[in-house]
């Protein structure tokens, strides 16, 4: 089957961010792009204006006469429910149906593809690899997890002769991929919804690895046989050092296998952005792009939304960031301690699945206590049912805090008006973007 022969591309969660990144693709050769999803967001209206054409009630009747089994491909995303109306009736009625996973793989596999894999990190280095890449006018294009500030977009067009992709570990999707080359930023637990046990995490990024065809790099923490190493001061194949801070951005030093980079300049802040910039540098300096093309290009990377993204508003500091697993909000939390040291830190996050807080409540609770005071928003349940006994309540107390609450998102607002602090961090992978808009408007009024 040759994916790219259909008439029509039916998205099933067609909001999702993933699925977008394939529907914009698939705009661009012109097709006709279809969709439903659940709710209606800013990313559903930014494509239902570039062209898509998405319903938000799951009825059949709302399928658009002229597609068949023959000029239609239905792509679907796990998350949405076995019992979906629309998807049920592709099946029973014979449509070519394919998870997004299998679409992505399908793309990608007669190109020189790089995969960027990782519990944390992958979205931000695989951003900055597609930027670096399309600065340089390397043929490529890039499948990516979250909007890049400087296209504002999640997929960056410039050829098909190398494409960079996230490497999702959500249901091994990464396994579907053929990468030439591929990073590995980190192989944490999580998701044990799906793997059981943490060691079954780590397996599949092993077995990932292993289909490898070319050349891996990783993170130098992690145990992986024969793969490139990077770091920042870590002694790495691929090592930044002499690190500082120069006008608030990070100015560092890179050690690599063809010779030294000095000066290099990132905006992005936070230890962890320097590694994933080191990331895309191994992987672009691999693949022949010029040293100073590479430093010119990670200067100009503006970074990913919702993504440590930074705004100063009277007087005050708003940071919001997508974390949502322990590692990251250590790495969140930590960042905003280097830049604004002295400073009260009010967080508020919103957990994200019963699963992953009942797996990692400890450690949420250890990273939680690092803030000055807490607004803990209701658990987001994404695909879920509840659990009985795991609630934001029971997090709470295991937070080690004096200032702390539990919130509806709805009433979050109300609670963050009340609160006295310096800097003010929400946290989360649901829907608790919805009040980053509020919330600035809020501080410029305040």
């Amino acid at each position: 089957m040759n994916i790219l022969d259909k008439t029509y591309y039916y998205f099933i969660g067609a909001g999702g961010i993933g699925m977008s990144a394939l529907e914009r693709f698939f705009l661009s050769l012109g097709k006709n792009v279809i969709g439903y999803d659940k709710t209606p967001t800013e990313l559903t209206a930014e494509l239902i204006a570039e062209g898509v054409d998405i319903h938000f009630e799951d009825n059949i009747e709302l399928i658009p006469e002229g597609i068949n089994q023959d000029n239609t491909l239905v792509i679907y995303t796990p998350a949405i429910p076995k019992d979906q109306t629309e998807l049920n009736y592709f099946l029973v009625n014979d449509f070519k149906v394919m998870k997004r996973s299998e679409v992505l793989g399908e793309i990608t596999k007669h190109t020189y593809n790089i995969g960027v894999a990782g519990t944390h990190g992958k979205t931000t280095t695989s951003s900055i690899l597609g930027h670096i890449l399309k600065v340089t006018n390397v043929e490529a294009t890039a499948f990516l997890g979250g909007i890049a500030e400087n296209y504002d977009s999640n997929i960056i067009l410039n050829g098909s002769k190398y494409t960079v992709a996230e490497a999702d570990e959500f249901d091994r999707s990464f396994l579907r991929l053929s990468p030439k080359l591929a990073i590995i930023t980190s192989d944490d637990a999580d998701h044990l919804d799906i793997y059981g046990e943490r060691e079954e995490v780590k397996k599949s990024f092993q077995e990932f690895a292993a289909i490898v065809e070319e050349k891996l790099f990783v993170h130098k923490t992690l145990n992986f046989e024969n793969a490139i190493t990077y770091g920042v001061d870590l002694d790495a194949d691929y090592d930044a050092n002499n690190v500082r801070i120069i006008d608030g951005h990070y100015v560092f030093d890179v050690k690599t296998p063809n010779g030294s980079l000095k000066d290099v300049g990132i905006l992005l802040p936070g230890h962890h952005n320097m590694e994933n910039a080191v990331a895309a540098l191994a992987v672009a300096d691999y693949m022949g792009v010029p040293h100073e093309k590479i430093k010119e290009a990670l200067s100009t990377f503006i970074g990913v939304k919702r993504r440590f993204n930074r705004f100063e508003i009277n007087g005050k500091i708003y940071i919001d960031d997508y974390a949502h697993h322990p590692t990251e909000l250590n790495a969140a939390i930590r960042s905003v301690r280097e830049l604004y040291p002295g400073k009260k830190v009010l967080g508020v996050f919103q957990p994200h699945l019963f699963t992953r807080t009942r797996d990692f409540a400890d450690e949420f609770a250890e990273s939680l206590s690092e803030l000055d005071s807490l607004i803990l928003l209701d658990i987001y349940p994404a695909r879920e049912l509840s659990i009985e006994g795991i609630t934001s309540n029971w997090l709470l107390e295991k937070v080690n805090l004096q200032e702390k609450v539990v919130s509806s998102l709805e009433d979050s607002l109300t609670h963050i008006k009340s609160k006295d602090f310096d800097v003010i961090v929400t946290l989360g992978a649901g829907n608790i973007d919805t009040i980053v808009k509020p919330i600035k408007e809020w501080l410029g009024e305040a």
